[in-house]
């Protein structure tokens, strides 16, 4: 688990047949939709964080899958992101639920791509110590050839890809970067700090 990031994924879903509508009319079929909950405490103001994450062209800099985030309005968007094997999917998402500086809700619109949906909530963490953050990710894995992209675009575990996007984002906020082992030697072959 990446440094400083909790999981709270709900590992107690059972398959259900039955589905689910949201709000917006997102019908999660409860036999294939998953549920990522993530965590993390970052050293910075509620305030300063929402306004980072609410601009949504901001979310590639820190989600390596998402090759792009375009905001169509102030609620609806589109959204372009990468798998492992070079292709792409594409869907459009609107703003279900918005508190300023606490929270942010959203979905894919009907006839996407990627059926999912998500939020984010930030809360003051306990003696003035930074921002709780939790983002809850629910999807739909398509069947068939596109459930095939959905794995791989995941890399095929979601709970992952999630914990990695969020330590990111808390590097960033925290440091004004995002740490890296591009380019940096792996140390094989070397002992005591002195090449072998």
């Amino acid at each position: 688990m990446a440094a400083g990031v909790k999981d709270k994924s709900d590992k107690s879903v059972a398959p259900v047949t039955a589905a689910r509508t949201s709000k917006r009319g997102l019908a999660l079929e409860r036999n294939r939709a998953r549920r990522v909950i993530k965590c993390a405490t970052i050293m910075r103001g509620q305030e300063e964080l929402y306004r980072f994450w609410r601009r949504l062209e901001n979310l590639p800099f820190f989600a390596r899958h998402l090759i792009s985030v375009k905001e169509n309005s102030p609620t609806e968007s589109h959204w372009v992101a990468k798998s492992p094997a070079g292709t792409t999917a594409e869907w459009d998402a609107v703003i279900v639920k918005e508190t300023p500086n606490e929270y942010l809700a959203w979905e894919s619109c009907p006839g996407s791509e990627i059926d999912n949906a998500g939020s984010i909530r930030f809360r003051p963490a306990p003696a003035g110590q930074g921002t709780e953050v939790m983002v809850t990710l629910e999807y739909i894995p398509p069947v068939g050839a596109l459930g095939a992209l959905i794995a791989r675009l995941y890399g095929e575990e979601p709970n992952i890809q999630v914990e990695e996007d969020l330590a990111r984002f808390k590097a960033f906020m925290e440091t004004g970067e995002i740490p890296t082992t591009v380019n940096q030697p792996t140390g094989a072959g070397r002992r005591n700090g002195r090449p072998a």
